[in-house]
């Protein structure tokens, strides 16, 4: 059986007469032809109806589009577009957390260490990886993994879809927040290129922890936000209820995210959602991994940091501290404009005195009274 969204109903309905119509023993006579000139007819009103619907979603509906019970999980892509993939296990400290996948594998001729944030496909495989949040013991296992593929100068490449971390007693006691700060620490002070791609929901920190990356990739109906609408709502105008109005004033959708240039790229799904054609998205994630692991090999180990490090200090700024380069350039923080004028007040010896600059201040506003 499939699974319809609320905004799907005409699609449903469509969906339906057009199984009826295919099947030569749907009837009560038993065998009868199948009509292909009323097949043909419902199949164009279901294609105009999905170029419809799916062409003005709002923000809401891109949400509920992210956590479509039958969207492709992590392990999905991993299975598809990995070969010799080996799942390691345990975090050495306390236990191993099954809500991520994490991995070596080789990707056209590469070795890789994959990351895959899983939520399972049915309700045992969805309590087993805890519906997809991860524990401390996750992140604690990727930042191992990850400290042992910089050692030996493997790219890293993770797939994020969680609502977020586990909020649990039992989490939050084993320090869940001091996980989550030490994988994005982890994260960022990587030598090796790292690419993210949020495949569905990325929830709060939970993804941030995993997305702190050279490059972060989305499908073009996932969202990424520090909160989900539903909270935000909750928090701001304590009503659940408002969770449109919440999630239009996150801007959590791909194209927004673009725009504010949070994210890098989108990628495009199939009309109606990934979980329609799994198999066309495939190739499109092959030619951006590609594309960015080719883009990122030309750098050295110093520039792949000081890209990254460049990358999220630009974000909400016209040019950010430092000034605007090209991906090929050699990146320094000698760039740096702070770190500029510090020299140049050492170079000078230009030493003021706070109590003399306080002093000017206060003169001239008795002068002016």
């Amino acid at each position: 059986m499939k699974s319809y969204l609320e905004f799907e109903s005409d699609i449903k309905s469509l969906e339906e007469q057009l199984t009826k119509l295919k099947d030569p023993f749907n009837n009560d006579e038993g065998i009868a032809e199948v009509n292909m000139e009323k097949i043909n007819q419902i199949q164009n009103e279901l294609d105009k109806k999905l170029k419809e619907v799916y062409s003005d979603l709002n923000r809401w509906q891109k949400t509920l589009l992210a956590r479509h019970e039958e969207r492709p999980r992590a392990k999905f892509f991993i299975n598809n577009l990995f070969s010799n993939f080996i799942n390691l296990s345990g975090d050495r400290q306390f236990a191993e957390d099954k809500s991520v996948l994490v991995g070596f594998g080789v990707f056209e001729d590469q070795s890789v260490l994959v990351i895959g944030q899983e939520k399972g496909d049915d309700l045992d495989s969805r309590i087993e990886r805890n519906f997809g949040m991860m524990r401390p013991e996750g992140y604690r296992k990727c930042i191992r993994l990850m400290q042992l593929a910089d050692k030996f100068n493997i790219p890293i490449i993770a797939f994020i879809d969680t609502p977020g971390a586990y909020p649990g007693i039992g989490a939050e006691e084993r320090g869940q927040a001091e996980a989550i700060a030490r994988s994005i620490e982890c994260s960022m002070s990587l030598r090796v290129p790292n690419i993210s791609i949020i495949i569905g929901e990325g929830g709060s920190g939970g993804a941030i922890a995993l997305a702190s990356s050279n490059k972060i990739i989305m499908f073009e109906n996932a969202i990424y936000s520090v909160i989900s609408p539903e909270g935000c709502a909750s928090i701001l105008w304590r009503d659940p209820k408002k969770s449109l109005e919440a999630a239009d004033a996150m801007k959590l959708s791909a194209q927004d995210l673009l725009s504010l240039g949070i994210i890098d790229e989108i990628i495009k799904e199939p009309l109606g959602g990934v979980h329609r054609d799994k198999n066309i998205i495939l190739d499109e994630i092959k030619k951006s991994i590609r594309k960015n692991l080719k883009e990122l090999s030309e750098l050295s180990r110093e520039d792949i940091l000081n890209h990254r490090k460049q990358k999220f200090l630009s974000i909400g700024r016209n040019t950010g501290f430092t000034k605007k380069i090209d991906i090929g350039d050699k990146m320094t923080m000698e760039k740096n404009i702070l770190f500029n004028l510090k020299q140049k007040i050492d170079r000078n010896k230009i030493i003021i005195p706070i109590a003399l600059v306080s002093a000017v201040i206060i003169f001239l506003m008795l002068l002016y009274l």
